[in-house]
């Protein structure tokens, strides 16, 4: 078992709720939906806040959207690459902030736009959005850094679930699952990400820390002074952020034509097959986890056919 059975089980529910407050926000943004004499379902989708634009993309293209997409994530993890190489920490920081609020915004606005006028609507998200960031960001605390997760993959879902279809978010998880085994296994640059951030103590995903049972003091060495400190090693599970993000953006898509009920089965199988993976996968070792999230989504989708 790669955690504990008390951690793995934290670390599966909050990646759970993730999923459920993802839909909850994306159900919020539905504006219209249409079902013509054809049995085709038509949705139409709040506009984003501040003139926010989608990206542009055909539905009936689903190989030039996830091509947009995974030329994006190869182009934003090269920078992250180069970002650690020289240890720009303040950079990746205040590109990780950036990025976080921008996904916050969108994620309150979708909540409050019916509680709060709609001249203020926009600036109070974009204000909760920017303090909740700051707070993951520059002020590191486990309550904000795992609540504000189950927040922002909603908003990612809000920009790119109104331009996918099945055929293009499951040509996305096909692709992605490719590149998690490389990225992983073979190349490995997704276990120097990790790592990465956290020594920067800035992590996309979700983070459950707990005292290891033996508590080790290691040394390292602080490059830009040559001093040596003591400090106190502490273990965490971890789960990265597109593990969260992308089985929602399928939940999400599958949501428009089975409605926000019936979706949730997908959550609750993909929450399954985490929590089997966590539990057969052995300890200090790294797993992609992508494929075994798609097949769980997978599952999901069949059994919703079923009942």
């Amino acid at each position: 078992m790669k955690h504990s059975l008390a951690i793995t089980l934290i670390l599966v529910a909050v990646f759970f709720l993730s999923q459920i407050v993802g839909l909850s926000i994306l159900s919020q943004s539905i504006e219209q939906k249409q079902v013509s004499e054809t049995g085709e379902i038509n949705v139409t989708y709040t506009n984003l806040p501040l003139g926010m634009e989608r990206p542009n993309f055909d539905k009936t293209q689903p190989i030039q959207i996830v091509v947009f997409i995974v030329v994006a994530i190869l182009v934003g993890t090269t920078l992250v690459l180069i970002l650690r190489k020289f240890r720009a920490f303040k950079t990746w920081k205040f590109w990780f902030f950036m990025s976080v609020s921008i996904c916050l915004m969108v994620a309150f606005y979708s909540l409050i736009k019916k509680l709060v006028p709609f001249e203020y609507s926009g600036i109070a998200a974009v204000s909760l959005g920017a303090i909740v960031a700051f707070l993951k960001v520059y002020k590191q605390n486990v309550i904000v850094q795992n609540l504000s997760e189950v927040f922002v993959y909603g908003g990612l879902a809000v920009i790119f679930v109104p331009i996918l279809n099945i055929y293009a978010v499951t040509l996305l998880l096909l692709t992605i699952s490719v590149y998690d085994m490389i990225a992983v296994w073979q190349s490995k640059h997704m276990v120097k990400l990790a790592k990465f951030q956290t020594e920067s103590k800035v992590f996309a995903g979700l983070m459950i820390p707990y005292a290891m049972p033996k508590k080790e003091i290691e040394e390292q060495k602080i490059v830009h002074t040559g001093k040596k400190v003591e400090t106190e090693e502490v273990k965490s599970a971890i789960l990265g952020g597109g593990d969260i993000g992308f089985p929602l953006l399928f939940a999400g898509v599958l949501m428009e034509h089975f409605g926000f009920l019936k979706v949730l089965i997908v959550p609750v199988v993909v929450s399954i097959g985490l929590f089997l993976l966590l539990y057969f996968a052995k300890k200090d070792r790294f797993y992609p986890a992508m494929p075994f999230i798609t097949v769980a989504c997978f599952v999901g989708y069949g059994i919703l056919w079923l009942i």
